[in-house]
């Protein structure tokens, strides 16, 4: 995707090889958008990328629930972490 192209090339030594860093990099963008702008981006994917994009987030929502159920013990949501400005 070229959204994901383009953040990677802007940000790739923010990141390191701290997954933390990429969720930071995300929450600190998504915050400055509007349903538009992500609805826009949305738009602009093909069809493997959105589905894509759903799987992912259905996958975490699915940890999210089983963690909460008590059936996913060391399962820690990446958005649930502190973030750091």
């Amino acid at each position: 995707m070229r959204f994901v192209d383009d953040l990677y090339s802007l940000y790739r030594d923010q990141l390191g090889e701290d997954e933390e860093n990429a969720v930071s990099v995300v929450l600190n963008i998504l915050e400055d958008q509007s349903r538009n702008d992500v609805l826009k981006l949305i738009q602009e994917m093909n069809d493997e990328e959105v589905i894509q994009m759903m799987g992912v987030y259905l996958v975490e929502m699915l940890k999210m629930k089983m963690a909460q159920e008590g059936q996913l013990n060391d399962w820690e949501s990446p958005l649930n972490r502190p973030r750091y400005h």
